[in-house]
C-alpha cells in the first residue's frame, strides 16, 4: 500500500490483534481494538454494534466501525476529552445516571451481547 501501511492478511480488518476491550453500553456494544502492521505501527479500530430487528423479524447485528491511525491518536484523545467534558460541564446528570447504573448493574445485557 502506497501509505505507509503494511496490513496483514487473513484477519478481517488486516492486522494482528495486539489489544482488545469491549464496552457493553444499553443496546450497543462497543469494540476498541488495538492491531499491528506487519512494520510495527499500531492502529485501533472502534466498533459500534447494535441489535436490530430485520424486515423478516430476525435480529441482526448492524456494526459501524472507524480506523484510527497512529499519527492521528493524539489528536483524537484531545478532541474526545474536550466533548466529553463539555458533556460534563452542561449535561453532568447524563454521568450520575450512568453511575448509578453502573452501582446496580445490569446483566441482562450481558447475556444479549453473548452471541457476538
Amino acid at each position: 500500500m502506497g501509505d505507509g501501511f503494511d496490513f496483514r492478511a487473513g484477519d478481517g480488518d488486516g492486522g494482528e490483534d495486539v489489544y482488545s476491550k469491549v464496552v457493553r453500553a444499553g443496546k450497543r456494544t462497543y469494540f476498541f481494538d488495538v492491531k499491528a502492521t506487519r512494520n510495527g505501527d499500531n492502529y485501533l479500530t472502534i466498533t459500534e454494534s447494535r441489535k436490530k430487528m430485520a424486515r423478516d423479524g430476525s435480529m441482526v447485528f448492524e456494526k459501524n466501525k472507524i480506523f484510527l491511525y497512529k499519527e492521528d491518536f493524539a489528536k483524537f484523545a484531545d478532541g474526545f476529552e474536550d466533548a466529553v467534558n463539555y458533556i460534563k460541564v452542561n449535561k453532568p446528570e447524563f454521568f450520575e445516571a450512568e453511575a448509578a447504573m453502573a452501582a446496580v448493574g445490569d446483566s441482562s445485557l450481558d447475556d444479549e451481547f453473548d452471541m457476538l
